[in-house]
């Protein structure tokens, strides 16, 4: 009786464990999207250095870009090339968002606040770039390739 009541302890434990919802990690490669054209503009990888994420373009998918320069960007990303850049630093885990980071338009230079989420079970992250306040800003949801 004992091993049948401990068998169906742990069982229905199993059922619960695999039914909850974990949190999906944004560490993989996405797919960014173009606000105006909605057409797939470049793959970034999201990965973790010194406990804070970053994202780096791994690959421009337009041929005729693939040799972009930062050339409005500052400081050490000034004439950098845009794919192998990292564009994305210093995000911090808070709760199940992550925020404190910093995000460059490799287009115009500038360089925003960020924070991002995971959205529908890691398949899509939303990453937004904003000053001052996060209310102020512009978001872009990107699609994952891969984890």
């Amino acid at each position: 009786m004992f091993l049948k009541k401990h068998a169906l302890a742990a069982g229905l434990f199993s059922l619960c464990l695999s039914s909850f919802s974990f949190a999906a990690s944004p560490l993989g490669i996405w797919k960014t999207i173009d606000d105006s054209s909605g057409e797939a503009k470049s793959y970034v990888t999201i990965f973790e250095e010194n406990g804070k994420l970053s994202g780096k373009v791994t690959q421009i998918l337009d041929p005729a870009k693939q040799d972009s320069i930062c050339d409005q960007c500052k400081g050490d990303l000034k004439g950098q090339k845009v794919q192998g850049m990292t564009i994305l630093w210093d995000m911090e885990k808070q709760g199940s968002a992550y925020d404190d980071g910093k995000i460059v338009d490799p287009e115009s230079g500038k360089v925003y606040s960020a924070n991002m989420k995971v959205l529908e079970d890691g398949k899509k992250l939303e990453v937004r770039g904003y000053i001052g306040f996060s209310l102020i800003g512009r978001s872009q949801t990107w699609e994952r390739i891969e984890n």
